[in-house]
């Protein structure tokens, strides 16, 4: 009896190593006829693409001929299977399965910034969690001009499919540095000459009252509990959104969307 139930136990853990390791290879995909499109059009490297059986219309042929082009291996699948493998309900019938989303080093950001020559433009995540704000704060510093987004490496939201889908592909075209201490990476922008601007309710000045031309960092912080005490303490000014509702609040991508475009409007009057 003892034999068997080890026996049986041992299948069970085979099988579920195999489920991880199945589960593993899919982590990294790309999801949606944009984001794929996006995707073929960066250049960047493509494993696999998988289609539904049957969606050979639309965006889908495209898709399908630019991957020929570069020699990308396209496999069909049914519903039911391609179904099981998306993480993301509106996955539009394609699948792009890409090798781990390379995050860059700080100092590629501000090259970024010198082979441009303008200013450096970076945005500092302390602790966002949510992958769809993470998504969409990519898309709006994308369309802004943002040299670069730093995000640090726990307690926060990561680059993956879901990200890569909300940021309309975004992601292929921005700079995505992951530090392990965020106020270590604040004090290397500071000596590189950035100035620093924190997002805080508890501050008296308005964001639209306040100088963002010039070397800058805007923080935003984590969606509940806003910036950590530390970051708060390391910042060299700190600025606030007017709120006359009865919602004292912003969802972060929106305080993103707001204090960012306000730095792009006075760096386009300066």
């Amino acid at each position: 009896m003892k034999d068997k139930y080890k026996q049986k136990n041992n299948k069970k853990n085979q099988k579920q190593k195999y489920e991880n390791k199945e589960e593993k290879t899919y982590e990294d995909q790309v999801e949606g006829r944009n984001s794929v499109l996006e995707l073929l059009e960066s250049g960047k490297d493509i494993n696999k693409i998988f289609v539904t059986k049957g969606e050979k219309h639309g965006s889908i042929n495209k898709i399908i001929a630019m991957a020929k082009d570069r020699n990308i291996i396209i496999v069909e699948k049914d519903k039911r299977k391609m179904d099981e493998m998306a993480q993301n309900q509106n996955y539009q019938g394609v699948i792009a399965i890409v090798p781990p989303f390379e995050y860059c080093e700080i100092e590629d950001i501000l090259e970024e910034a010198k082979q441009k020559n303008e200013d450096p433009f970076v945005l500092i995540l302390d602790g966002i969690e949510d992958p769809h704000n993470l998504g969409s704060i990519i898309r709006t510093a994308e369309t802004a001009g943002v040299h670069g987004i730093i995000i640090p490496k726990r307690r926060a939201a990561a680059v993956n499919s879901t990200v890569n889908k909300v940021s309309a592909g975004a992601v292929e075209h921005m700079k995505i540095a992951r530090v392990t201490n965020i106020s270590d990476s604040i004090q290397k922008l500071k000596d590189a000459g950035l100035w620093i601007c924190g997002t805080h309710i508890n501050t008296e000045k308005y964001y639209y009252n306040q100088d963002l031309t010039g070397p800058l960092g805007i923080v935003i912080g984590n969606e509940g509990s806003g910036m950590s005490d530390k970051v708060t303490k390391n910042c060299d000014f700190l600025v606030k959104i007017p709120m006359k509702g009865k919602v004292t609040s912003l969802n972060a991508s929106v305080s993103t969307g707001i204090i960012v475009y306000e730095a792009v409007k006075q760096r386009i009057l300066k």
